[in-house]
């Protein structure tokens, strides 16, 4: 038995962990690689494995670059079933849909620029029938029950409080000889916060012989008092003030639902100014609809909201719009009117919001609050760390004069301290022989991996892609 790390091996995203058991392939998430265009182009149409040879997918969250990859398996020849939660498999749905359509729109508007300097056209990665055809192979499996996907192979999702439906997948592998005990082999996908709104908190799983785990903040503790709701108030009225826009990159699934949750708070409280909220994403939009159809995943506090508020609905509120057409979108930059524009996508890669940056980007009074992790070389990590005073979107050069901030007490993912805590709970009661730290850069892990040392977890190793782990 072993594990291949083909994805988020030193980086965060793409995470793809191949387990090989008894003869047969088992794929711990299929997700689409970011970064560099080229690179990405490059990576994500290069499976490192025969898809055909894949006999079950364990998708542990519909985050893109947990999911977003698995068209391109199915186109490939990869005919098993993908297990995954009930709210995952609902996200999943749209969001491969809209990432077939994202990629369909953003190779023909390419395509139009290099049709006139004479080279030859881009193909999406996938189209949306490739993405249909995946959602057909999906098969959901609830919290906290076992399953047997193939022989010998027991599983179990866990609650990992990162986005709705994600789960951390515990593996019982059953050894050569049946007189062994089986091998239990934990892969943490993204771990959230806890007491963070709207979900559940993350559990552990205690008694593990192998544990791989993201390590996205292991070198970082999120300022303490971070107050995310202070700071969406406070820019609020600074752009209501200086009659500009505050722009929020924010990925459709999760962190909007979060900031629309608080911007409620907000508003309930009658501490919001006047000014009009938008939520111009489609996904976001039909994202949030999944969102009520699931309370099982959700936290006291929600359920509370939901039962005291007027109108039973903490994401919506008096002056939210929830945007899907095209013709509302373009409405919003030929606006100047203040307002609050949350759209996707969260790193600035692609989508809409890179049309309301390149309107509002050279203007003064324009605010972008970045609320998620941006992931090194995107244009989101460009303008976060304002390491070039000049930006290109869709190949046109703009100058950034716009204020960029960071909302604090947001992120979707553990940090440091919270990290080692889970790893200790879940390393109790057994004997760790390794951990494997993934989905993360190689600053992050190697002082992360120093810190779980210091516990004496077990061995602790920063697997590079294609490198091994053996499960004895």
């Amino acid at each position: 038995m072993k594990v291949q790390f083909w994805g988020a091996a030193q980086t965060v995203t793409g995470s793809m962990h191949l387990i090989h058991h008894d003869g047969k392939k088992i794929l711990l998430d299929c997700g689409l690689y970011q970064g560099r265009r080229k690179i990405a182009f490059d990576k994500n149409r290069q499976l490192p494995f025969d898809a055909k040879e894949i006999d079950i997918v364990i998708l542990s969250h519909a985050h893109i670059d947990h999911s977003g990859n698995l068209p391109s398996l199915v186109k490939s020849g990869f005919t098993g079933p993908i297990y995954t939660t009930s709210a995952s498999r609902d996200l999943a749905a749209i969001m491969l849909l809209d990432s077939a359509k994202i990629q369909t729109n953003d190779v023909k508007y390419v395509n139009k620029k290099r049709k006139k300097k004479n080279q030859p056209p881009f193909h999406p990665l996938y189209e949306t029938l490739d993405a249909v055809q995946t959602l057909r192979q999906f098969r959901t499996v609830e919290y906290d029950q076992s399953f047997f996907p193939l022989p010998g192979v027991e599983v179990r999702f866990h609650v990992a409080g990162h986005m709705l439906g994600a789960a951390i997948v515990e593996l019982n592998l059953d050894a050569e000889h049946p007189d062994t005990p089986p091998t239990r082999l934990v892969f943490s996908g993204d771990i959230g916060r806890p007491n963070m709104p709207i979900l559940k908190c993350p559990v552990s799983v205690p008694g593990v012989d192998y544990l791989i785990m993201e390590a996205t903040y292991g070198n970082r503790v999120h300022p303490a008092g971070g107050d995310a709701k202070k700071t969406l108030l406070e820019a609020a009225h600074s752009v209501y003030k200086s009659k500009g826009k505050l722009i929020i990159p924010a990925f459709s699934v999760g962190r909007t639902q979060e900031i629309v949750y608080r911007l409620n708070l907000l508003a309930e409280a009658g501490e919001l100014p006047p000014i009009k909220v938008h939520v111009d994403s489609p996904l976001a939009v039909n994202t949030t609809d999944i969102f009520r159809e699931h309370v099982e995943c959700f936290d006291d506090e929600m359920i509370n909201a939901i039962l005291s508020e007027e109108d039973e609905d903490p994401l919506n509120f008096g002056n939210l719009h929830y945007i899907r057409s095209v013709k509302e979108s373009k409405a919003l930059n030929e606006s100047n009117d203040p307002c609050i524009i949350i759209s996707a996508s969260g790193m600035c890669e692609a989508g809409r919001i890179l049309h309301h940056l390149k309107n509002n980007i050279e203007k003064s009074n324009t605010l972008i609050l970045f609320a998620g992790y941006q992931a090194p070389h995107t244009l989101g990590r460009i303008l976060l760390d304002r390491s070039l005073d000049k930006v290109k979107i869709y190949g046109q050069e703009y100058k950034v004069k716009a204020q960029v901030c960071k909302l604090q007490g947001s992120s979707g993912h553990a940090d440091q301290q919270e990290l080692l805590k889970w790893a200790e709970q879940t390393g109790r009661d057994g004997n760790l022989k390794k951990i494997a730290l993934v989905h993360c850069e190689l600053d992050s892990a190697t002082e992360f991996k120093a810190k779980l040392e210091q516990k004496n977890l077990g061995p602790v190793i920063i697997p590079a892609p294609g490198e091994e782990m053996l499960l004895q």
